[in-house]
This record gives C-alpha cells, sequence and structure tokens, in this order.
C-alpha cells in the first residue's frame, strides 16, 4: 500500500495581466513541489555571483496551519549553477504580497532567464508552531553541544 497524499486547496490571484503564463503545477504524479515561472518582461541575465528578486506574478492565499516553502529546482542548480538564497525560503499563511523568488548565480558564466522559465519549485506543508518553556537545564543527549561536523563526513 502506497503512501497516502492529501490535498489542501490554495486561492491564487494574478498581480498582473499574465494570463499567457500557466499556474504553477505538478510536472509529475508524484511530485512534491509546483514550478514557479519567472513573470518577467524581458529576458534578464544573471552574472556571476549576480543575484535578482525575480517576479511570478502570483499572490496566494494558503489555509492557516500551511506553509509554502521556495526551494531551488535541481536541474538549474546542475546545468546553470542557478539556486535560490534563503532556501527554503518560507511564505507565511498571513502573506497576501507576490512571491518572488530570490536568484543566485553560482557559476562562471551569465545565465540568462526569459518569460515563463520554471525557477523554483513551490512545497506546501503543514507546519507546527512550538510553545516555548523556559527551563534551568536541558537533558542529556548522547551528542551533547557537539556542533558542526561532531558527526562525521
Amino acid at each position: 500500500m502506497g503512501a497516502q497524499m492529501s490535498d489542501v486547496t490554495v486561492k491564487v490571484v494574478r498581480v498582473r495581466d499574465n494570463r499567457d503564463l500557466p499556474l504553477p503545477r505538478y510536472q509529475t504524479e508524484l511530485s512534491a513541489g509546483l514550478d514557479l515561472l519567472a513573470d518577467l518582461d524581458a529576458p534578464l541575465t544573471l552574472g556571476s555571483l549576480e543575484r535578482a528578486l525575480v517576479p511570478t506574478g502570483l499572490s496566494i492565499e494558503l489555509p492557516p496551519g500551511f506553509e509554502g516553502q521556495v526551494r531551488p529546482r535541481s536541474g538549474l542548480a546542475a546545468r546553470h549553477g542557478l539556486t535560490c538564497l534563503n532556501a527554503p525560503g518560507t511564505i507565511d499563511a498571513d502573506y497576501r504580497g507576490e512571491v518572488k523568488v530570490i536568484l543566485v548565480n553560482l557559476s562562471n558564466a551569465p545565465v540568462t532567464l526569459a518569460r515563463g522559465d520554471r525557477i523554483a519549485q513551490l512545497v506546501v506543508t503543514p507546519v507546527s508552531r512550538a510553545a516555548l518553556v523556559e527551563v534551568d537545564a536541558l537533558s542529556q543527549s548522547a551528542r551533547g553541544s557537539a556542533g558542526f561536523g561532531s558527526t562525521g563526513v
């Protein structure tokens, strides 16, 4: 028996006249992320180590208890060195502004984006809210306070 997938409804508004661009969609039956498209009026070239805030032309309304995670596309990263800064970027359920993607070119060559290019993925996922409780000490663990690199290579 396979894993159970549940559906959630996300409301979408186009913030510009961009009906020539399809809404984000899953590329395969079991894809975790919806592909976000660049809503550009003209091609955008990112030189080596340059970054840009790329518009998607969409605002979304997530239901309470959910977040949107903006994540890099592995193909763009592998082929062109293009990735998202602050990944995953979080879209909170109460945010109503345009979804934009912070892209950076980590390659040595310029990368040009065109209108409608798939630039990132949007993963919609449930969230938990933590209740912080201040205490005098934390319980002991095998790892303790060993930090970065402490578990080996």
